[in-house]
């Protein structure tokens, strides 16, 4: 029975899919070989593949490909949760990205996905003190995926970033889970202060491309922010706002507008 337990405990689906994929990536197209190889077949859990890839990502002359997966690695050991986390990301831009057709096209392509994983082993670095380290992962995602997440910023699970080209997110923001966001979002603050002066986007919410969040302000579960909006005053739960500055135009339209992805503002909206 112990014995059966133990084989059951090591399952993973979602691993099993992602090698399956990979193994027909490369019948498919047997130049990928190499790359698929290194990045997916090489390993034998989720985890590695993705230290593996962070490092592969972030390496340059000043730190190396073998310094970075060891501390990759080390994050995913001590902190189960980061493992949590990518999977509940994976699953979110599978599930969101009408362009994503395979779970192992975010491991391998999707910068968003990528940087988003980088930035959780940098936000652990920083939880643990080691702040150089974690400032330096954030130089490299910022390099290698124009995508600049401050390493204290605190995001949940579920997170979908589409695009993901110049997004900003700030040292004090707090984003819920099952977030989705579009590229050129900006979580950020309006002056100089050094105090808490960031977003809370809670869970649920839909930010459009472009879309600007500014100061210490609370965005509501389940809303919608519109594509190009400057959001300076808070954001009541369940509505979608829109506008410079931005104004409730209507409900959010659904129940989950992060997972429906959907865009539209209802032909009442505005008045």
């Amino acid at each position: 029975m112990v014995e059966t337990r133990a084989k059951i405990s090591t399952v993973d689906p979602v691993w099993d899919q992602i090698t399956t994929e990979a193994q027909e990536a490369v019948r498919t197209e047997p130049l990928m070989g190499g790359l698929v190889h290194a990045c997916i077949l090489h390993h034998k859990s989720l985890e590695k593949a993705l230290s593996y890839r962070i490092a592969a990502k972030l390496a340059s002359n000043e730190m190396s490909m073998v310094v970075l997966r060891e501390i990759a690695d080390n994050a995913y050991q001590e902190n189960p949760d980061l493992v949590k986390a990518a999977r509940a990301d994976l699953v979110a831009v599978y599930e969101r990205d009408p362009a994503c057709h395979r779970l192992l096209q975010p491991i391998l392509y999707f910068k968003g996905y990528q940087a988003m994983q980088g930035y959780r082993v940098a936000h652990w670095l920083w939880s643990q003190g080691k702040t150089d380290l974690a400032y330096f992962f954030q130089m490299r995602i910022s390099e290698i995926f124009g995508i600049d997440i401050h390493p204290g910023a605190r995001i949940g699970r579920g997170i979908m970033i589409d695009h993901a080209h110049s997004i900003v997110i700030g040292e004090t923001a707090v984003v819920g889970d099952n977030v989705s966001m579009l590229h050129s979002v900006t979580l950020g603050g309006t002056g100089k202060e050094e105090e808490d002066r960031h977003p809370k986007i809670e869970d649920g919410v839909l930010i459009g491309a472009g879309a600007k969040v500014l100061g210490n302000i609370r965005v509501g579960h389940c809303s919608r922010i519109a594509a190009g909006s400057v959001v300076l005053s808070e954001v009541p739960p369940c509505k979608t706002v829109a506008g410079i500055p931005a104004k409730i135009v209507g409900e959010a339209g659904c129940e989950q507008p992060a997972v429906s992805m959907d865009h539209m503002l209802g032909p009442d909206a505005g008045q």
